[in-house]
């Protein structure tokens, strides 16, 4: 059964948080994903106050960008929150803007080396085991996690946001998920799950790996318009680019479209001048969910 989420963006106040998470909530949607973009909103602690105002909704992160993070400080934040919350918290970890990096002192010459590192340390940290590495970038000397989250995949299990080749054949070398941006289109999807299936392949890795899909969706009145300026704003053609504008049953449709080319989760990312976030929450929820099943 498709897996159907909503991201609550940055560039709404922190205290937005609240309603749109317990309207989601309460709505009945499967999942709410946050961003830790620069330099909006702590990602880790806007997952932490949306997990404890709600009951069932899975809450995640995508993405963490690594070279803000420490890799012991960002397992430790995931296990203590997965312990708390079992079942419910998922994480992803991408490379960052770099621009953004250069701004905060933390651009890394290899970004691509450096998510592997982060990767390859925190999964390990994540099933209890004891690290130590000496790499480019990750140095763990001794550690281990007192209160590792448990050993069901799901505690274990760290997303990876990638784009480019290079990325999504690491993401299957050396993450259990992939998170894939809004300007993916469907045949963008197919061919991010064909790249990491090869990294799967290249190293030996059985079980699901679960594509996450970041759909951009306008609804309402004035959808159209606003899907096609937000198409603008990131860069893609206005008329044809990715995205839909629409009813529940439009919707649906390219949800639907998303997971035929390879997407598990799909995930409803509202324009940037969304006028009721938790109206859209609701309306992903109570019209599109039920198209679904």
């Amino acid at each position: 059964m498709t897996s159907l989420g909503a991201v609550f963006r940055p560039q709404l106040p922190p205290e937005r948080l609240r309603d749109i998470a317990r309207a989601a909530d309460e709505a009945g949607l499967d999942q709410l994903w946050l961003w830790e973009d620069c330099f909006l909103q702590s990602g880790v602690a806007a997952a932490a106050a949306a997990l404890a105002w709600t009951r069932r909704l899975r809450v995640g992160v995508g993405l963490l960008p690594v070279p803000l993070r420490n890799v012991a400080l960002t397992t430790m934040e995931t296990a203590t929150l997965r312990r708390l919350f079992p079942g419910r918290f998922a994480v992803g970890l991408g490379h960052g803007v770099q621009g953004w990096m250069g701004q905060a002192g933390a651009r890394a010459d290899s970004p691509v080396t450096l998510l592997r590192e982060h990767l390859d340390a925190m999964r390990a940290l994540l099933r209890g085991e004891r690290v130590t590495v000496e790499g480019r970038y990750v140095r763990l000397d001794d550690v281990a996690l007192d209160w590792p989250p448990g050993d069901d995949p799901a505690d274990t299990a760290v997303f990876a946001g990638a784009r480019g080749p290079r990325s999504l054949r690491l993401s299957g070398e050396a993450a259990d998920g992939t998170v894939l941006d809004a300007n993916t289109a469907p045949d963008g999807i197919r061919h991010a799950r064909y790249l990491v299936d090869e990294g799967r392949a290249a190293a030996s890795r059985t079980g699901h790996h679960e594509i996450v899909h970041y759909l951009s969706t306008a609804t309402g009145p004035d959808a159209a318009a606003r899907l096609r300026a937000e198409r603008l704003r990131e860069g893609q053609d206005p008329e044809a680019g990715p995205g839909v504008a629409g009813g529940a049953a439009a919707v649906a449709e390219a949800v639907a479209e998303a997971v035929a080319a390879g997407a598990d989760t799909v995930v409803l990312q509202p324009t940037a001048d969304e006028p009721d976030p938790e109206t859209f929450v609701r309306f992903a929820a109570e019209e599109v969910r039920p198209l679904l099943d």
